[in-house]
């Protein structure tokens, strides 16, 4: 069954694994038909954990084998990843500038992006919806390599997938109960909750294009996922997870996030 997927067009591949990751947030989005409210406790754990495993696959599943398919330039083979990594940050921040949004557990005044009378919940949803699009790109990028891989690289995709969608149960249900504080119906705060990962699957599907058409810019592209990645790690998830106190649980969330992810990567990519 393994051999069957890992034959599988990358570029489906991509699409069922960004599916999944959108189902995952889906199915996190789902719980606040059965929760009224999440103390802010948990929230800073939740996304505390979903820092911590974007770290770890930053690193084993795109940078980590980005530096390997640059190893035939000899001294010079970090630019790839040097200069994917930087323009992976500098995409995100354009992105920052240029969507309105507002960072879970900050007051409406401290919104980013353009000036925009949207109401605090949507801006809420954009400001999920910004980080999911790194992590599309990234299961794409990394679904697309398999073109120029071969089974073990299906499997590094593969486990990057899961460990995304690991980390999106929790954070469906992070933006979606809170929305329901807002004063948004059950029904509503779901599918503004599942609605902030649509973008997986369609970034996704991008990703693997990019890589199967212009196959030499595969190191650039995985350093440019992770990238974005961190951008997203550093300027929301941790701020975030650190508001109203319950540091010290956000932080060993982080780690066991991390540390989740590590033993995926190496036990099984």
């Amino acid at each position: 069954m393994l051999e069957y997927f890992s034959n599988l067009n990358p570029v489906l591949l991509a699409l069922l694994a960004g599916l999944f990751t959108w189902g995952c947030t889906a199915l996190g989005a789902a719980l606040v038909f059965f929760f009224k409210d999440l103390s802010q406790k948990w929230t800073n754990v939740m996304l505390g954990f979903a820092a911590g495993v974007m770290i770890a696959a930053s690193f084993w599943s795109l940078l980590s084998p980005a530096i390997e398919r640059s190893e035939g330039m000899g001294f010079f083979s970090f630019v790839p990843a040097l200069v994917g990594f930087t323009l992976g940050g500098v995409f995100l921040r354009l992105i920052d500038r240029l969507i309105p949004h507002l960072h879970l557990g900050f007051p409406e005044k401290d919104k980013e992006g353009p000036k925009t009378k949207l109401h605090k919940s949507i801006l809420l949803v954009l400001s999920i919806t910004i980080h999911n699009i790194p992590e599309g790109a990234a299961v794409g990028v990394a679904f697309g390599a398999i073109l120029v891989g071969d089974t073990e690289t299906f499997i590094t995709a593969a486990v990057l997938a899961l460990g995304i969608g690991i980390q999106n149960f929790p954070e469906g249900a992070a933006v979606s109960i809170p929305l329901r504080g807002e004063g948004l119906s059950r029904a509503k705060s779901f599918w503004y909750g599942q609605l902030s990962a649509i973008v997986e699957p369609i970034f996704a599907v991008i990703g693997a294009l990019l890589v199967v058409f212009v196959t030499p810019i595969l190191p650039y592209a995985l350093a440019f996922a992770a990238g974005a990645m961190i951008f997203v790690v550093v300027e929301e998830l941790i701020p975030e997870s650190q508001v109203e106190g319950s540091t010290d649980l956000a932080t060993a969330a982080t780690m066991a996030g991390f540390a989740v992810m590590m033993v995926l990567d190496v036990a099984l990519g």
